[in-house]
């Protein structure tokens, strides 16, 4: 299995399989939320469809990156997502990083999104499709990202070897410069983010699903995958 590791800029084509990868935080988030029985997360392309998505469909919710904006109902923290009640739910999310990422291959025959908490899952997936190349797309600081890159070579050791320790790649993420921003964050006072949204982005495999987008209804929509 041929991996390449991208960053969107850098993408020329549509790959057949493709693995997004937004660590910090957009896919640690929305594991999060199908582990909390969320049903579907619905990507958008501007903040303002996410909202128009949100107020046509009530019962949805929206969740959104950057400062906190009136009218969602999360700012992308994995830790401040634990108090939101998303149980049979749809969300709609729209980040800077992970859902652009997602939307730039939308194509894929195979659109795989993760994290470190679904890495493992996310190689077991491929595994059992055994595609014979995969691009990797790392999505934060216009595909710079090493948490990112990280994960990606992560999941792709994993593809080989599935007893692969996640140490050394959990440790690359812990010094990158997301994490340092996110710490710097706390340090301002920022509105959503919260202490343990690092530590939170730094698990590795600890939910049992992958996640996997289609088209449905003109949007590309995520849903939880079984592995196996």
């Amino acid at each position: 299995m041929r991996s390449t590791f991208t960053g969107v800029p850098g993408l020329s084509s549509t790959p057949e399989v493709a693995v997004v990868i937004d660590v910090m935080r957009a896919f640690t988030v929305a594991a999060g939320a199908f582990a909390r029985g969320a049903e579907r997360i619905v990507f958008a392309e501007t903040l303002d469809e996410a909202l128009e998505l949100k107020a046509r469909h009530p019962g949805w919710l929206a969740f959104q990156d950057g400062p906190v904006v009136p009218g969602f109902d999360l700012a992308n923290s994995p830790a401040e997502l634990r108090s939101l009640d998303v149980a049979g739910r749809t969300v709609v999310q729209k980040t800077t990083a992970g859902t652009t990422g997602a939307l730039a291959v939308a194509g894929a025959r195979l659109l795989l999104c993760a994290s470190f908490v679904v890495a493992g899952a996310t190689a077991a997936v491929l595994r059992r499709e055994r595609p014979e190349a995969v691009t990797y797309v790392v999505t934060g600081d216009g595909g710079a990202a090493d948490e990112d890159l990280a994960c990606a070579e992560y999941i792709a050791g994993c593809v080989g070897d599935a007893a692969l320790a996640p140490d050394p790649y959990l440790a690359r993420a812990r010094n990158s410069h997301a994490a340092a921003r996110l710490a710097e964050g706390l340090r301002l006072g920022w509105q959503g983010v919260h202490p343990e949204d690092v530590p939170l982005c730094l698990e590795a495999d600890t939910v049992p699903f992958a996640m996997a987008a289609a088209r449905e209804d003109g949007h590309l929509v995520l849903r939880p995958v079984a592995p196996g």
